[in-house]
């Protein structure tokens, strides 16, 4: 249990320090799939849940570009959702390590 609530508390803590990169990544998104949402002549709500599916890579088919310049967006928040998703994995495992590492000298 002391592994779990030492990671749970560091990796939240770490999650704060990389607030501002996180937060640009995540709103960078949503802004450009409302860019995206707009050419496309969707509605504002369908434009965003289209930008978080792509940006997450799942890429249901549901909602589907089919101009040129929303193409690209699509490439770009998938990009950038990779790098926002890595970074969030990168936090964990570095607030795991250590906890670990801390753990096992003690």
């Amino acid at each position: 249990m002391a592994f779990t609530s030492q990671f749970v508390v560091l990796f939240f803590e770490r999650l704060l320090q990389a607030s501002p990169v996180l937060t640009f990544l995540a709103v960078l998104i949503l802004v450009l799939g409302l860019w995206a949402g707009r050419i496309e002549g969707w509605r504002w709500q369908d434009a965003l849940y289209w930008a978080c599916i792509t940006g997450t890579t799942v890429g249901y088919g549901d909602r589907v570009p089919r101009r040129s310049m929303p193409r690209f967006l699509a490439v770009v928040i998938a990009l950038v959702g990779l790098v926002l998703s890595g970074l969030v994995v990168a936090i964990a495992v570095s607030a795991g390590t250590e906890v670990f590492s801390h753990l096992g000298r003690h």
